[in-house]
C-alpha cells in the first residue's frame, strides 16, 4: 500500500460518505424536506445537500479511522495468538457479544414501558445480515480466511463507530449514521484488495 493509494482510496470513501449521506439524509428527514422538492425551492434543496454531504465527510472519516485501526489490531491479534482459527474464534465470540450489547443496553436504557424489543433486534440482525452478505462478497473476492475478519470489521467496528450516536438515540439521526458508516466500511472492505492487486 503506497501513499498514491491510501490517497486514492482516502478522497474516494470520502465521495461515497458525502454522496449516500445526501440521499440518506433526504429519505431518513423526508417529513422535514419534502416542502422543499413540492415548492421546488432548488437554493435551499442545494444549502441542505451541501450541509448533508458535510456530514457525510465526517462520517467518512470516522469509517477510515475505524478501518484502518482494525487493520492494526488485526495484525496484533493474528501475533497474540498466533493462530488464524483462534483469533477467528475471538472475533466471533467479540461479535456475538457486540451484537447482544447492541440489544440489550439499547432496550434497557431507552425502551419506554411496554415496548417491545422486536425493533432493538432488527436493528442489530440488519447489521448482522449486511455484514455477512460483505464478509461473503469479501471471501469470494479473496480467501475463505477473510470470512470472518471482514463480519468482523462490518459489525464490532460498525457498532463502535456509530456509538457517539447510539448514546443520544435519536432516530433520524441513528439512521443517517449508520447507513453511510455501513456504505463506506463495505466499500472500503471490497476495495482495498483490487487496490492492492494494481
Amino acid at each position: 500500500m503506497n501513499s498514491r493509494k491510501w490517497v486514492q482510496l482516502f478522497f474516494s470513501t470520502l465521495f461515497v460518505g458525502g454522496i449516500s449521506t445526501g440521499i440518506v439524509g433526504f429519505v431518513v428527514k423526508w417529513n422535514e424536506y419534502a416542502h422543499l422538492f413540492i415548492s421546488f425551492e432548488i437554493k435551499e434543496i442545494l444549502s441542505v445537500l451541501v450541509w448533508l454531504i458535510g456530514v457525510g465527510f465526517i462520517f467518512s472519516v470516522i469509517s477510515q479511522m475505524g478501518f484502518f485501526a482494525y487493520l492494526t489490531i488485526h495484525r496484533f491479534g493474528l501475533g497474540i495468538f498466533r493462530s488464524v482459527g483462534l483469533w477467528n474464534a475471538v472475533q466471533i465470540v467479540l461479535i456475538a457479544f457486540v451484537l447482544f450489547d447492541l440489544v440489550y443496553f439499547r432496550y434497557q436504557l431507552f425502551a419506554e414501558e411496554g415496548e417491545s424489543i422486536v425493533s432493538y433486534v432488527l436493528v442489530a440482525l440488519f447489521i448482522f445480515l449486511f455484514g455477512l452478505i460483505v464478509a461473503y462478497v469479501k471471501m469470494r473476492e479473496t480467501n475463505k480466511e477473510a470470512f470472518v475478519p471482514a463480519l468482523f470489521f462490518m459489525v464490532v467496528v460498525t457498532v463502535i463507530e456509530w456509538f457517539p450516536v447510539l448514546r443520544i438515540n435519536e432516530e433520524n439521526w441513528l439512521y443517517l449514521m449508520l447507513f453511510p458508516l455501513l456504505i463506506c466500511n463495505a466499500y472500503q472492505l471490497l476495495t482495498l484488495h483490487r487496490l492492492l492487486r494494481k
